[in-house]
């Protein structure tokens, strides 16, 4: 979703104290009691219910809903809401609804891409697609109540969870992952697909054993960040610098724009390959409402649709319509492909009323062939968290150094690595910290976590009620495809922006080049190293070995993670070759010897221990990761 990069003033974040009236004694300072969650009072919650100022405030509402207009420029500025100040209750709920609506569209999208159709989706029915939506939802809000929170490990110095306004949800990066797997599972016959032999198309099934293959191999993988979230971020990004982080999320974008582009066409199915005969000549299939062609006129123009709405939001929206922009997107969308006759009510027959998890349950096992790419992943959402963690204590103005900020990250980290254990239990992909609500926290000074489990309980409540998910499935796909090319653009521009922080010497260059090289040539190229490894023998154990291989090799980001971290390890830095100022007027100018000295006071800076500098700058190009949402949280 499109980034709210603007704020109501520039100004340097000063260190907000959390409780200003707490009169904290230096012994809690030093356990960071004072950052756990607390139940309010009585007289608290009797004051909020019963008094005006509890329940509306002094606030400025009109703020949220005043439009840009050419011309216009608005100058009020709402007050700040730190991490325990008193909310108001009615500015609890609309900033609560607000934050969940920035989701809906993050948390939904890959269940619907998932449960689709096609060799790289699971072919799932209409009932069941719906309850994947309903338990993303439900899911995402139940796991955003424990990084909102924040628990002590009993007895230990470390916590569970962020304390900040830190929601989760499902990350695109897995995407490619389980796409990759679901293929590969197709083409080895763990999962069924017939072949018509008068038209050669081909029809997939539906496969839960692939999804419980894959819910079981994220639950195991998850004790990776677990274990990891005790070791200290600044080593973490050590192992993990900004040429990795920033080629992996590029190539997980470019792989993602191309399933949105299948998408916005008409969708991934057998449709895709344009047959000339049979039930799939025209999309989603012959005979369903308003059929056409993959690529014709009417599906660009649905997905367009879709795209241009978010424009002109961008444009001309209130702050409260930025934040809820794509939700807007496809709200025009799906009235205009229900008046048009686009869509039926199938999904939304088949939803029940009322959901909740587990109502669909799958026989989970693991693929071994999935481990090491979802390791890689895991590795890189957990590095992302640290950004979207980092950039969340920004905007909420907290410090982003000491001993406290470190213990969110570690506490952030460790609930990611939970939330991947427990979110396969319940059902669903991993999820971990999300970083678009930093956007919103910035442009409307909230940074309250009331609002926070105001969020929880919208997104339990949207995940609850099924005909809610079931609106999303009755969307063409065209319409969907308008919506997620945007996002999943969004994440390339995210690992182009932790790129240009780099130095960008014959080093960086050489890394990113080969790393790209292989990356990006098998996102474009799909399954053209998959062919020259091949075993026909009956060893269960090397078979599962050359899938696995196979997986990675078909997997740009996995292969390009690969390649710029053992380059990154490997390769020597270049001597800087320093030549005297008078040496470089003669050779090119004064000029270019100004430049040279801004380029030197640069280095001594960056070698005198100012590192924290450009680390906030990289860190703020990571929080604008996730699942496909950018937002800048520039001071």
């Amino acid at each position: 979703m499109s980034g709210i990069t603007q704020q109501p003033e520039t100004r340097t974040p000063p260190v907000y104290i959390l409780d200003p009236h707490a009169n904290r004694t230096k012994e809690q300072d030093i356990d960071l009691s004072h950052t756990t969650g607390k139940m309010p009072t009585w007289e608290t919650i009797r004051e909020s219910v019963s008094t005006r100022s509890g329940w509306f405030g002094d606030y400025d509402y009109g703020f949220l809903c005043m439009p840009t207009l050419p011309g216009f420029t608005s100058t009020r500025i709402p007050p700040f809401f730190g991490l325990k100040d008193r909310l108001p209750l009615v500015l609890a709920i609309i900033m609560g609804f607000q934050h969940s609506l920035a989701m809906i569209a993050g948390v939904v999208t890959p269940a619907i891409i998932m449960s689709g159709s096609g060799n790289t989706g699971l072919n799932f029915s209409p009932a069941d697609r719906t309850q994947m939506v309903s338990t993303s939802l439900i899911t995402s809000g139940l796991l955003s109540l424990i990084q909102i929170t924040r628990f002590r490990v009993a007895n230990t110095p470390y916590f569970l969870g962020t304390g900040l306004l830190s929601v989760v949800g499902t990350s695109f990066i897995y995407l490619p992952v389980l796409q990759s797997s679901v293929s590969n599972m197709y083409a080895s016959g763990v999962c069924k697909s017939s072949v018509d032999p008068t038209t050669g198309a081909q029809t997939f099934e539906p496969c839960p054993d692939a999804w419980g293959a894959y819910l079981g191999t994220c639950m195991v993988c998850a004790l990776l960040p677990i274990i990891l979230s005790f070791v200290p971020p600044r080593a973490l990004k050590r192992v993990f610098p900004p040429i990795v982080t920033g080629v992996t999320v590029m190539l997980i974008g470019v792989n993602l724009v191309t399933s949105g582009m299948q998408q916005w066409g008409g969708g991934s199915g057998p449709c895709l390959s344009r047959p000339t005969t049979g039930p799939f000549v025209d999309c989603p299939s012959v005979g369903a409402p308003m059929a056409a062609p993959w690529g014709s006129g009417q599906w660009i123009g649905l997905g367009f649709l879709v795209f241009s709405i978010i424009m002109v939001v961008e444009f001309f929206g209130s702050p409260f319509m930025k934040n809820a922009q794509v939700v807007i997107g496809l709200i025009v969308g799906m009235i205009v492909v229900v008046a048009c006759g686009y869509t039926t009510r199938e999904s939304l027959d088949a939803a029940p009323v009322i959901t909740f998890l587990w109502v669909k349950t799958y026989k989970l096992s693991i693929y071994p062939p999935a481990i090491i790419p979802l390791l890689i992943t895991y590795v890189l959402a957990m590095v992302e968290s640290i950004g979207d963690i980092t950039a969340s204590c920004e905007v909420s103005q907290l410090s982003v150094e000491g001993r406290e900020f470190e213990s969110r990250l570690q506490g952030g980290i460790f609930a990611d690595g939970v939330a991947g254990l427990l979110a396969p239990l319940m059902t669903n992909s991993p999820m971990s910290c999300y970083a678009q609500n930093n956007g919103i926290i910035s442009l409307t000074r909230c940074a309250n976590t009331m609002a926070g489990y105001m969020c929880c309980v919208f997104l339990i409540l949207m995940g609850v009620f099924s005909k809610f998910g079931a609106l999303f499935l009755m969307l063409p796909d065209s319409v969907l495809g308008g919506m997620t090319t945007f996002l999943f653009a969004s994440v390339v521009v995210s690992g182009i922006r932790i790129l240009s922080f780099l130095p960008w010497t014959r080093r960086e260059r050489f890394i990113v080049a080969a790393s790209l090289s292989l990356g990006l040539g098998t996102a474009l190229v799909p399954g053209v190293l998959t062919h020259m490894i091949d075993y026909k023998g009956d060893s269960a154990f090397l078979s599962s070995l050359i899938t696995s291989i196979n997986i990675i090799l078909d997997t740009g980001f996995a292969l390009g993670a690969i390649v710029s971290c053992l380059l990154n390890a490997l390769l020597p830095d270049h001597p800087v070759v320093k030549l005297e100022k008078a040496d470089v007027i003669d050779r090119h100018g004064p000029m270019a010897a100004m430049d040279a000295d801004r380029l030197a006071a640069e280095e001594e800076q960056h070698e005198h221990g100012h590192e924290e500098i450009e680390d906030m700058k990289i860190v703020e190009a990571q929080s604008a990761i996730h699942n496909g949402s950018i937002h800048s949280t520039k001071s």
